[in-house]
């Protein structure tokens, strides 16, 4: 396989004014973005959209997917201040829409699930016209600790399945295919919009795909991204192939033909790119929006 990037996954580099700002808000308000952390090729033009994928509960993850670029470890801080800070750096950047994710804090007795929910509830105070979506880990499946996420109401439930249920064990190590099945359909349950992401390139086969996918419309997802893996350095997994544009499409209309409401297929998608135009018709627990709502997106 070629290793030179195709056309269609050459980004740019970033030097907008709006790029400089969002810069300027996360570095005051010292907060970690997963755009950094995980070396996501999209960060110059979202940034330069005035959106950021803002990171909580710090920057070292407790497991080593060995699909990930963020740093493993054993995490040193616990920062309570946080909630505020990033509550502020939504109504700085004028969102309307903020996307919020975090590393696996296996060593917290709730997972962490208490600053997931302080952190909403801070938005929501600040900023309450601003629709939330969270992009959560698994809390190894522990239902009480989701529920304190949930009960702080976010918008938009979003956990990854990140690939094929074969490939779960290799790729994600201590997750796994039943319980993101579990946290999914519990969210759901409770009459939360859901969402989930794979990506491709990554040792899939064909017919596992679509395995995969009629999965997510048996457990009804309302959304669902697919991407290209990218392979972040040598030790971690390798890429298998490029994707063709053809191909992602292929899975688009394959899902909105198993009746998933959004699929947002391509090479450059991620879980929270464009997550402001994916998630255009769920707000508020999937209530449609009025047509002249103005979106925009933070990403967590």
């Amino acid at each position: 396989m070629s290793e030179r990037k195709p056309s269609w996954l050459r980004a740019k580099l970033p030097t907008s004014p709006s790029y400089k700002s969002v810069r300027g808000i996360v570095e005051e308000h010292e907060l970690h973005t997963v755009c950094q952390s995980a070396r996501c090729p999209n960060m110059g033009e979202c940034w330069s959209r005035r959106t950021a994928t803002l990171m909580i509960l710090g920057n070292t993850c407790t497991r080593a997917c060995t699909f990930c670029a963020i740093q493993t470890g054993r995490p040193t801080e616990l920062d309570l201040g946080e909630p505020a800070r990033v509550a502020m750096a939504v109504k700085r950047m004028g969102l309307k829409h903020a996307v919020i994710t975090s590393v696996s804090r296996d060593d917290l007795k709730d997972g962490g699930a208490g600053v997931w929910a302080a952190t909403i509830r801070a938005i929501r105070y600040k900023n309450p016209e601003t629709a939330i979506e969270v992009l959560i880990p698994d809390f190894r499946g522990n239902l009480d600790q989701l529920d304190i996420v949930l009960d702080a109401e976010p918008d938009i439930l979003n956990h990854n399945f990140e690939t094929v249920p074969r490939l779960q064990r290799p790729v994600r190590k201590t997750a796994n295919w039943e319980i993101t099945s579990k946290v999914l359909e519990h969210a759901k349950s409770r009459g939360f919009t859901t969402k989930t992401g794979i990506m491709l390139g990554i040792g899939e086969e064909q017919d596992e795909i679509e395995e995969t996918m009629r999965h997510f419309a048996d457990i009804k997802i309302d959304i669902v991204t697919i991407g290209q893996y990218l392979q972040p350095t040598k030790e971690h997994r390798k890429m298998t192939r490029w994707v063709q544009p053809e191909e992602f499409e292929h899975w688009k209309q394959f899902g909105l033909d198993l009746g998933i409401g959004v699929v947002e297929s391509g090479a450059l998608v991620r879980s929270s790119y464009h997550a402001d135009e994916q998630s255009d018709r769920f707000v508020r627990k999937g209530e449609p929006k009025t047509e002249d709502a103005a979106v925009a997106t933070a990403t967590a």
